[in-house]
């Protein structure tokens, strides 16, 4: 646990809803790179990389809202290395941070060849994504508060909420161009 004054500490909203720890709803996927998934040249296909960084934040915005919760936006995916038909893929995700209903969920993927255990996973591409948790009419519904368990996680913490104001002043100077 960190000493952060801003984290809250399994304090509840207004809503009555219970902060959840960042461990609450980490979640890692693997899957084994086939060649239906590659180009001519044998490497994976970006977009399938990304249909994975999707699911596995899905499942991750999932636990963390208590439900369904949907992709409102990817805020940037960074490809590293290339993914080889045969590798091993895992992502690794959790939340970087909450709001009212929408949350940041941080993937990370990597690739490993399958036949050699010994080689070190090589870190291939990074995402962001943005989920907004809805109810049973697709309307958004409150998610819980993230309690921060860690330094990274604080470190992450605030690297979301620059990319949520980039990402806001952004619409906001797109909105006002439009206005004239």
């Amino acid at each position: 646990m960190t000493d952060d004054a801003t984290v809250p500490s399994m304090t509840e909203r207004s809503e009555g809803i219970t902060a959840r720890p960042t461990s609450y709803s980490r979640v890692s996927l693997g899957i084994m790179a086939h060649s239906s998934e590659a180009n001519l040249l044998g490497n994976v296909h970006g977009g399938e990389i990304m249909k994975l960084a999707d699911s596995t934040a899905g499942a991750v915005a999932h636990r963390h809202s208590g439900g369904p919760a949907v992709t409102a936006a990817m805020d940037e995916m960074t490809f590293l290395a290339p993914v080889h038909v045969g590798d091993i893929i895992k992502t690794y995700a959790q939340v970087n941070w909450a709001g009212t209903s929408s949350m940041e969920i941080g993937v990370r993927v990597e690739a490993q060849p399958w036949g050699n255990a010994s080689d070190e996973p090589v870190h291939v591409a990074s995402a962001y994504f943005v989920f907004v948790a809805i109810d049973a009419e697709g309307h958004p519904r409150p998610v819980p508060p993230l309690e921060t368990e860690t330094d990274g996680d604080v470190r992450r913490r605030r690297e979301a909420e620059i990319r949520r104001a980039h990402r806001l002043a952004r619409k906001a100077e797109i909105d006002r161009g439009r206005e004239g």
